[in-house]
């Protein structure tokens, strides 16, 4: 997200004055959304609207197993899911029109896992998580379906684990960038101890902002706890987007007057 600083003549009469033209990056940040299990790509259209409106390219897709191919529901697998994930981000990544220096990634629940497995194969500078599901490590290849066959689940989810007992976990340590962790006051599916433990995995990022959205259910289906949502997500993509722009815009007006300086010097030796 390269902030451009030119010199600029301005004609004016016979004469000409100086100035300086601070212009964005031809290229814009990414947001990428991944929906939930038995979600898909609609869900998140709304708010990728109000994240293309401060400035970013956003893509949505639906994860294997749904809408088109929503006959592969019994049998698709967090491996290929996560492979869907990485063609999505790959392909994102490659427009020109794309910063790929400034990607956000969005998951809501199943999408929160898969985003945090995201960032340890791929520049992530931006995650938000919404609700993120875990599982066990085990089964990677069993159809995701299989894993709510496992009675200790629910269970292996209220207890505290050590980012290093999870590879969700551990990559979300090993993330550097900022996070954004939202919760649902009233999650039947994702309990608070998931919330501590990817928070408590999450603590060497950038930042961390936790937020947690009351009377909210893990769907999130009251419409003013979607608003919430989305106003909680929306309002840090801006602050994050505008910090990264507004330092961008100082190193460029540090640097110009940092030559200036060593110019004057040079010139007076």
């Amino acid at each position: 997200m390269d902030i451009r600083l030119d010199a600029v003549e301005i004609g004016i009469g016979g004469d000409r004055i100086g100035g300086t033209l601070l212009s964005p990056a031809p290229v814009l940040p990414g947001v990428l959304f991944v929906h939930g299990w038995g979600g898909s790509q609609e869900h998140d259209l709304g708010r990728a609207r109000q994240a293309a409106g401060i400035g970013c390219h956003c893509l949505t897709f639906d994860l294997r197993g749904h809408e088109r191919t929503a006959e592969q529901w019994e049998t698709v697998s967090r491996r290929q899911n996560l492979d869907d994930l990485l063609a999505a981000y790959d392909w994102f990544v490659a427009r020109p029109d794309v910063d790929p220096a400034a990607i956000a990634v969005v998951g809501i629940s199943y999408g929160g896992y898969l985003a945090s497995l995201l960032t340890a194969l791929r520049p992530v500078h931006w995650l938000a998580l919404r609700s993120p599901a875990i599982y066990k490590d085990e089964g990677w290849e069993l159809p995701k379906r299989k894993l709510h066959e496992d009675p200790d689940l629910p269970a292996f989810r209220r207890r505290p684990l050590a980012w290093g007992d999870n590879r969700a976990l551990a990559a979300c340590h090993a993330f550097g960038g900022d996070a954004l962790l939202v919760e649902a006051e009233h999650d039947e599916i994702v309990p608070h101890r998931v919330i501590e433990n990817y928070a408590t995995a999450s603590a060497p990022a950038s930042s961390l902002t936790r937020r947690r959205i009351a009377g909210a259910d893990h769907a999130f289906s009251g419409k003013a706890e979607q608003k919430a949502y989305t106003d909680v997500l929306v309002g840090w993509l801006t602050e994050m987007v505008r910090s990264a722009r507004e330092r961008q815009a100082h190193d460029k007006v540090a640097e110009r007057k940092r030559l200036r300086r060593a110019g004057e010097i040079q010139a007076r030796g």
